[in-house]
């Protein structure tokens, strides 16, 4: 079952989601035109190790890209590296599926902390199978899986157009696509599937995005959210343009509810002829829009006239123009 795209809109560019991606094709760019050897050795050299990520062994100093005593930092640069087109092809089509709509939920910055630390948790609890393994951990799943876990809470009921057995293409809620994944990296650990693949990392890195999704979310994002067409997230200012042909087809709910709100107290000022509405010449206005009454317009002051004084006439006679 592979997933094609979701019908969840967003409010926000997630620039970040677009970052990771290339960040890790770029990356994969470059190692996949290195050598057999030279891919292993930086393989070995940027991988997550977990005999190096606990303690129990170290790389030597002229073969470690880290300074001594920061080997652990590999654990950040195996999120960025993947073994094969395939590999790297799975990874960034969930991230670009899944991502935009979790950084929308939390912001940039956040969704990079989080990203980062589901990573981290899923190199932890591979690792902690075998803290003696010296084989290195590479690629995204684990941060992905985070992801993943953090969608599975917010938009259960969001529609995913998948591939069904390569041959079927319909929508199916994002709980059931998401749900399988997790189910099947469990079984496949369980039966041994796939040596080579570290499950582990798959569900501890599912595991945390969902245990830290309430605490990186804005305020007002509802988890589990209902399915309706707009977003329940976002940053959103009044008055803001939206995307959409409807009107109002990408405003949040709960900005939508705001809206009215704001919309029946500025109608109760016009009615009571407050604020903006107020009675001209009232200068009892205390609200913000006081500010911004216009000045009743005055007339000018006349000027004194300039110039010659009336004559006054002693003697009328026939000729008014004679002075």
């Amino acid at each position: 079952m592979l997933p094609i795209k979701d019908n969840n809109p967003t409010t926000i560019t997630p620039w970040v989601t677009y970052a990771i991606i290339a960040l890790n094709v770029a990356v994969f760019l470059v190692t996949v035109s290195l050598d057999p050897r030279s891919a292993q050795l930086v393989n070995l050299q940027y991988g997550a190790v977990p005999a190096i990520l606990f303690g129990h062994a170290n790389l030597p100093p002229e073969f470690s890209p880290f300074p001594s005593g920061f080997g652990f930092l590999s654990i950040f640069s195996a999120m960025f590296m993947h073994g094969g087109w395939m590999h790297l092809g799975g990874n960034m089509l969930y991230l670009w599926i899944f991502g935009n709509n979790v950084e929308d939920s939390m912001g940039h910055f956040r969704f990079l902390m989080f990203y980062l630390i589901c990573g981290v948790a899923a190199a932890l609890g591979h690792g902690l199978l075998d803290t003696q393994s010296q084989i290195p951990m590479i690629g995204a799943s684990g941060a992905l899986a985070g992801v993943l876990g953090a969608y599975f809470l917010l938009f259960p009921k969001a529609r995913i157009l998948v591939w069904f057995f390569w041959v079927f293409i319909f929508y199916v809620p994002a709980v059931f696509v998401l749900g399988f994944w997790f189910i099947t990296q469990i079984i496949n650990f369980g039966s041994g599937a796939g040596g080579n693949i570290a499950w582990v990392a798959h569900i501890a890195g599912f595991i945390a995005g969902m245990a830290l999704i309430p605490f990186f979310k804005h305020r007002n994002v509802p988890l589990w959210h209902d399915g309706s067409p707009a977003p329940a997230f976002g940053i959103y200012r009044p008055g803001r343009k939206t995307r959409g042909t409807g009107r109002g087809s990408n405003i949040p709910p709960w900005a939508a509810a705001y809206e009215a709100e704001r919309a029946a107290r500025h109608a109760s000022m016009r009615n009571d002829r407050r604020g903006p509405w107020s009675k001209e010449g009232e200068s009892t206005d205390k609200s913000p829009w006081g500010r911004y009454q216009p000045n009743p317009p005055q007339q000018p002051k006349s000027k004194p006239s300039v110039g010659v004084p009336k004559v006054v006439r002693l003697h009328p006679d026939s000729n008014r123009d004679d002075t």
